[in-house]
């Protein structure tokens, strides 16, 4: 596929680039589906007659149907959006900063979406629909999966479709709460996923943040040591990977333990631990559920985060964290890239 890019790029760079735009028109009508056009127009930042131009374009090939509702792609439109897909991104490079990052984060499998998700919706929801197809691949029946919090946590929850063998899995929080917004919490994110594929969950009704007495006390109860249980038996964990100073307010931590990241150069948390540019813990909050020590005993990780500004965390919890698969954007991954510091 790269020799035959090569030559078109030499001889028809027109061409792929056409192909590109038609492409990415597909794509956004696939993700909106019924769209109008004055939404499309918005969505894609293109002039109206250009759009217009397209679609016609795209009707004609029997790719596109117009209605009053809107437009939508036709079982053909959807066959070649999924065909097209490995071919654009070895056209935009993907499958080589793919390669890159991989190797730069030791890590197996890095799948990377267009763009910026922290300032672009559409790249946000795509970041999530690939978290959630790749749930969708890994999934056996009778299998247990993890799941912590945060809004790209939520958009992944969101983004997950019925089959058959999510009948029978158990989707279960990583960990309590912490006190954020109920959205966002691991227990509702658990919750939305079991609904929106039609599997089953269990909640864990315990604070995030607990002290060790506490801890020892809850986990007598036998409804709370079963979901403990549960969790630490995943075969499945999919997380997100936060900045550290957004997580402490989030948190509600005060100036005094921002002060304290700021002077160990924290920049990236996850699983209540705090991690430097280099990957070491400057600060571990005790929570409830999943620790770092219980990873390695987790069949398979996805972490599912994006964004330029997250580059740094993500580059240092990668290096600790021994998941399998990072699913990012654009630019979160060139980003790390251009880093010129260790890992």
């Amino acid at each position: 596929m790269r020799t035959l890019l090569t030559l078109q790029s030499q001889l028809c760079p027109d061409l792929l680039s056409i192909m590109h735009k038609r492409y990415t028109v597909l794509r956004r009508i696939y993700y909106l589906q019924p769209v109008g056009r004055r939404s499309l127009t918005s969505s894609l930042q293109m002039t109206e007659r250009i759009l217009r131009s397209e679609v016609d374009f795209l009707r004609e090939q029997g790719l596109v149907n117009i209605a009053q509702a809107g437009m939508t792609l036709t079982e053909q439109g959807l066959e070649v959006l999924q065909k097209l897909q490995p071919f654009i991104e070895e056209y935009l490079g993907y499958s080589q900063l793919s390669g890159e990052l991989k190797e730069r984060l030791n890590i197996q499998e890095v799948w990377i979406v267009p763009g910026d998700s922290e300032h672009d919706e559409w790249a946000k929801k795509e970041l999530a629909r690939a978290g959630a197809q790749l749930i969708k691949s890994w999934v056996r029946e009778d299998q247990v999966v993890a799941v912590a919090g945060g809004s790209t946590m939520q958009a992944v929850a969101e983004s997950m479709s019925p089959t058959p063998t999510f009948k029978r899995t158990t989707f279960v929080p990583a960990r309590g709460g912490v006190g954020d917004a109920v959205e966002h919490e691991a227990n509702y994110i658990a919750s939305r996923m079991a609904k929106n594929s039609g599997g089953r969950y269990r909640m864990l009704h315990v604070p995030d943040q607990i002290s060790e007495e506490a801890y020892q006390l809850l986990t007598q109860e036998t409804q709370i040591s079963d979901v403990l249980h549960m969790i630490q038996e995943a075969s499945v964990l999919v997380y997100s990977i936060g900045d550290a100073k957004t997580m402490a307010g989030r948190r509600k931590y005060g100036r005094e333990f921002m002060q304290l990241l700021e002077e160990k150069q924290a920049v990236g948390e996850s699983f209540g631990y705090y991690f430097d540019r280099n990957g070491t813990i400057v600060h571990r909050t005790k929570t409830a559920g999943l620790r770092l020590r219980d990873l390695p005993k987790v069949g398979r990780k996805i972490a599912v985060a994006g964004g330029a500004s997250k580059a740094e965390a993500i580059a240092a919890i990668c290096s600790v964290f021994p998941q399998d698969t990072l699913v990012t954007d654009e630019a979160a991954a060139r980003k790390i890239l251009s880093q010129n510091h260790p890992l």
